[in-house]
């Protein structure tokens, strides 16, 4: 069955079973390997996206139910001419990442924050960013969230 989807601005029809998690499809029919497994039950967010701009685990919705949808994967977040998105530009100021496996998640949770909440408070990151970090970077990702605020407000890139 084709689907047709839009992911990171461009169009696709993806030959899959309907109930194919969309993490797989975008794995491995899209080859965009950014967004990463973790649990498989969408409670540690490694593989978080943004469908039509709401974040969302890809480990648990079927490919079926984004047809006609736009999709942000971590590969799509960044300028088309390669300038990269704030958050991301604050995670490297921040040296957040340790082992960096739940980061593209983490990075795309914080995207999504600062859309909704255009000036978040440490508590506010506390309570939206609720992906799992092995490594306990937590505070490391607070600063870097509450840094790429400020820089989003300033270069009106605070959406995906």
């Amino acid at each position: 069955m084709a689907i047709d989807v839009e992911v990171n601005g461009k169009a696709f029809s993806i030959d899959a079973d309907p109930n194919t998690p969309l993490l797989w499809v975008i794995r491995e029919e899209l080859a965009l390997t950014g967004t990463k497994f973790g649990c498989g039950i969408g409670a540690c967010g490694a593989c978080s996206v943004h469908v039509d701009g709401e974040i969302t685990r890809s480990c648990r919705i079927p490919v079926a139910s984004v047809a006609g949808r736009k999709i942000t994967t971590i590969e799509g977040i960044a300028a088309p001419n390669g300038a990269l998105h704030p958050v991301q530009q604050a995670w490297i100021d921040a040296q957040v990442p340790q082992c960096g496996y739940c980061q593209s998640g983490q990075i795309m949770a914080a995207v999504a924050l600062i859309k909704k909440t255009a000036q978040p408070t440490p508590a506010d990151v506390d309570e939206a960013m609720t992906n799992i970090c092995r490594c306990g970077t937590y505070p490391r990702i607070r600063r870097a969230v509450l840094v790429a605020t400020a820089q989003a407000a300033g270069s009106g890139k605070g959406d995906s």
